[in-house]
């Protein structure tokens, strides 16, 4: 996952290169609307997940706490992985 951030960022940072054409300004688009999900995605589960343990009842085994930390990040990934798709059909669009 940390691959793939610093891809992106790499990519994000280099957008003032990316307005010179039209198709790079709109492949350029489609990477800020994936990286802006994906962060606000990652943003989201955090919470979720602070919420979760911080709710949970004393008594509550680290068992019940893991599943519900690991059910949270699951649909984190699924979400990312959604939104991979998007910008996959973002820029064959731009073809």
């Amino acid at each position: 996952m940390r691959v793939l951030a610093a891809m992106l960022a790499l990519l994000v940072s280099n957008a003032a290169a990316a307005q010179q054409c039209q198709t790079c300004a709109m492949a350029d688009a489609c990477i800020k609307a994936y990286v802006k999900a994906t962060l606000e995605a990652q943003s989201a589960t955090k919470l979720a997940i602070r919420d979760w343990k911080q709710n949970l009842d004393k008594k509550a085994s680290a068992e019940l706490a893991s599943r519900g930390a690991n059910a949270l990040q699951d649909a984190m990934e699924t979400q990312v992985r959604s939104e991979l798709e998007r910008l996959k059909e973002c820029l064959a669009g731009i073809r």
